[in-house]
C-alpha cells in the first residue's frame, strides 16, 4: 500500500470530506490521526477504520482555541501528511454578517491551519519529505451570494498554499489545495438545504452534487507519491463549474 509507514493527520475528520479522507488514507496504509470536537463521532470514524484493518486514533481538539490546537500538534507527534480540512461554513449576506461568526470563521478556517502547519512542518522539513493538503472551495473563483466570509477565508488559504510551497518545497515538503464544488456533506446541507445544494450541483458541467468520497480521492492522490511533482497547486474538483 502506497502510504504504509506514514502518519496522516486530518482535521475535521469526524464527518463529510474529512471522514472519507481519513478512511481512504488508512486504506492506503497510513496510520491516521482523526481529529475533531465530537469524541463520539471521532470514535465512530476510528472504528470504521479499524474494522477495515486500518490504524487510527482520535484526538479531540477545538481549533479555535490555540491551546487546544497546540495540544493536538503535540499529541499527534511527527506526521508525514497533514490535511487541513476543518472549517465552518457561515451563510449570510454581508450586511447581515455578525462579528462573532466572522471571527469564528477566521479562527477556524485561517488561523487554525496556519498555526497547526507551523507547528508540524519543522519535523517534515527535518525529514526532507511531507505533504500538506488544504481544502478550499470553488467559491474562491466565483461569486456566490451569502458566502462572503467563507470564500474570503478559503481564498486566503489558497494564497497560503502558494506561499508555503515556496517556503517548504525546497526542503521536500509539498503543499497543495483541493477546491471542491458542491458536495453532499452535513455542513453544506445544513446551510443550503437539499434543494439548494441540488440547484448548485445543476450548474456544474456534470450536473450533480459530489459525494465526499470523490473529493477524498483527489486528496489521497495529492498526499501520495503519485503527485511527487505537484506543489503550490490548487486542484479544482468541482465538475467543471469554474472551468467555463
Amino acid at each position: 500500500m502506497e502510504l504504509t509507514g506514514k502518519t496522516a493527520l486530518v482535521t475535521g475528520s469526524t464527518g463529510g470530506i474529512g471522514r472519507e479522507t481519513a478512511l481512504l488514507l488508512a486504506s492506503a496504509g497510513a496510520s491516521v490521526v482523526v481529529s475533531g470536537r465530537d469524541a463520539e463521532r471521532g470514535a465512530r470514524t476510528v472504528q470504521s477504520i479499524t474494522e477495515q484493518g486500518g490504524r487510527a486514533r482520535f484526538i479531540a481538539a477545538d481549533l479555535t482555541d490555540l491551546d487546544s490546537l497546540r495540544g493536538l500538534a503535540e499529541a499527534a507527534g511527527d506526521v508525514d501528511i497533514l490535511v487541513n480540512n476543518a472549517a465552518v461554513f457561515p451563510g449570510a449576506p454581508t450586511t447581515d454578517q455578525d462579528v462573532a461568526s466572522f471571527d469564528s470563521t477566521l479562527a477556524t478556517n485561517i488561523r487554525a491551519p496556519y498555526f497547526l502547519t507551523a507547528a508540524l512542518v519543522p519535523a517534515m522539513i527535518a525529514k526532507g519529505a511531507g505533504s500538506i493538503v488544504n481544502i478550499s472551495t470553488m467559491a474562491t473563483r466565483i461569486g456566490m451570494p451569502g458566502l462572503s466570509v467563507y470564500s474570503a477565508t478559503k481564498a486566503a488559504l489558497e494564497s497560503l498554499t502558494r506561499t508555503w510551497a515556496a517556503e517548504f518545497s525546497p526542503a521536500g515538503v509539498r503543499v497543495n489545495t483541493v477546491a471542491p464544488g458542491p458536495t453532499r456533506t452535513d455542513m453544506v446541507l445544513s446551510t443550503m438545504g437539499e434543494d439548494g445544494a441540488a440547484q448548485v450541483g445543476k450548474t456544474t458541467l456534470l450536473g450533480r452534487v459530489a459525494a465526499p468520497r470523490e473529493i477524498a480521492e483527489v486528496v489521497l492522490f495529492l498526499a501520495s507519491d503519485r503527485a511527487a511533482y505537484i506543489t503550490g497547486a490548487t486542484i479544482a474538483a468541482d465538475a467543471g463549474r469554474t472551468a467555463v
